[in-house]
């Protein structure tokens, strides 16, 4: 309950500075309005494609990681626990 309460406060701050931003470089409530509407929905879009980026690049590191371990040679230290 808390995280939806969180979440639908942070979705109204957000339209509020969208809206009052887009007012004040254009003095027209409508263009604000609009910008505060579509600024959002073009956002979580932006944030979807930049999550599976970062996604791919964390896959694409580990994958590497386990290929460099998985070629070494075992370390001096290593043997000597054996």
């Amino acid at each position: 309950m808390r995280l939806a309460l969180k979440t639908l406060t942070y979705a109204s701050m957000h339209l509020l500075v969208a809206v009052a931003v887009a007012y004040a470089l254009t003095r027209s409530w409508r263009v604000a309005l609009a910008v505060g509407i579509i600024e959002p929905m073009v956002q979580t879009v932006a944030f979807n494609l930049h999550e599976r980026a970062w996604s791919r690049a964390d896959k694409r590191r580990a994958e590497k990681d386990q290929a460099r371990v998985s070629t070494e040679p075992p370390s001096p230290a290593a043997s000597a626990l054996a």
